[in-house]
């Protein structure tokens, strides 16, 4: 059994590389692993940072989440719009912080 195929994508990971209408992924299998990999990595590093930042700067928790937003877009390169919407969302989820306003809202 390949490493890759032990690793557990969740499903609101995988409909990031779903076209509408569609079930089966734009990207294979190693790459969503890789690229699950990558997004996985970059919540868990932004923890610290997102909390330091929230109680440095006495800003709200939305407020921490979107500036974490903010500066993963500001480098499209390294993950799409889809995905820093899910890291952010991942980050809320491992502070144990509501999900931002734009999470909760369909189509978005």
């Amino acid at each position: 059994m390949s490493e890759a195929s032990q690793i557990h994508i969740p499903p609101s990971f995988m409909a990031l590389h779903v076209p509408p209408g569609k079930v089966k992924p734009l990207i294979g299998q190693r790459e969503m692993a890789a690229r699950h990999e990558l997004c996985e990595d970059m919540a868990q590093l932004l923890t610290e940072q997102a909390a330091n930042l929230q109680f440095q700067l006495g800003i709200t928790e939305a407020l921490a989440l979107e500036r974490c937003l903010r500066g993963l877009l500001a480098t499209p390169s390294v993950v799409s719009e889809a995905e820093a919407r899910w890291v952010v969302c991942r980050l809320a989820e491992l502070l144990h912080w509501p999900l931002p306003e734009w999470a909760l809202q369909p189509d978005t």
